[in-house]
């Protein structure tokens, strides 16, 4: 899956499991984590509009953050990508502490909530393609005792979910039913990415 000379790609986030999911799918890019204020730009969005949906957040914070590396690197084909949880109408940020992420894991404890992933190609200031994709999960009604366990052994590394937990390691215990796509829930909508990528001839068909 070797890129042809003219693509360069670059995956612009700084997230453990979308590189991994990029360098277990044997592309070649580089990685420059995006710097925009996600908080700022989701407040912004919701200060506008009542009825704004997670996609519109999800959707919008993919384009800047490919949007933001892409301006800097003329030529380079940009991959950004977020993701938003929900909980009906609630909208979830990722946690800043432990204690944080003891809050938000009891609110999801026993519900079912939604991860809305996206992800887009920018190149130089244009945004060329975009994807979205959902999932459903729903937590088990775990023990007190459970939890603390978990915080305990899963640690600071949860921070970097916005739902504090990693199905593809210990997270996977808090769940009950999980219905989506692994990729969409790992926080990237892969396949469809592969699939624009192939149209483009970044990659082999």
């Amino acid at each position: 899956m070797a890129m042809s000379d003219p693509f360069r790609l670059i995956l612009a986030s700084g997230s453990q499991a979308r590189k991994d999911m990029l360098t277990g799918a044997r592309l070649t890019f580089d990685v420059i984590p995006a710097k925009i204020d996600e908080d700022a730009i989701t407040s912004l969005m919701i200060s506008e509009s009542d009825c704004v949906e997670a996609a519109d957040i999800a959707g919008v914070l993919s384009a800047e953050k490919a949007l933001s590396v892409s301006r800097a690197n003329p030529g380079a084909l940009v991959i950004g990508s977020d993701q938003v949880l929900t909980v009906g109408r609630r909208l979830f940020s990722k946690a800043a502490t432990l204690e944080d992420a003891r809050e938000t894991l009891d609110i999801l404890r026993g519900r079912t909530h939604e991860l809305v992933s996206s992800v887009s190609l920018a190149t130089g200031e244009h945004v060329l393609w975009q994807s979205f994709d959902h999932a459903q999960l729903t937590m088990r009604s775990f023990s007190d005792e459970f939890l603390a366990c978990y915080l305990d052994r899963a640690g600071s590394r949860i921070l970097n979910s916005v739902g504090c937990y990693e199905i593809e390691g210990p997270g996977v215990q808090l769940f009950e039913r999980i219905e989506g796509d692994y990729f969409t829930i790992l926080g990237m909508p892969l396949l469809p990415l592969l699939t624009e990528l192939r149209s483009r001839g970044v990659i082999l068909t």
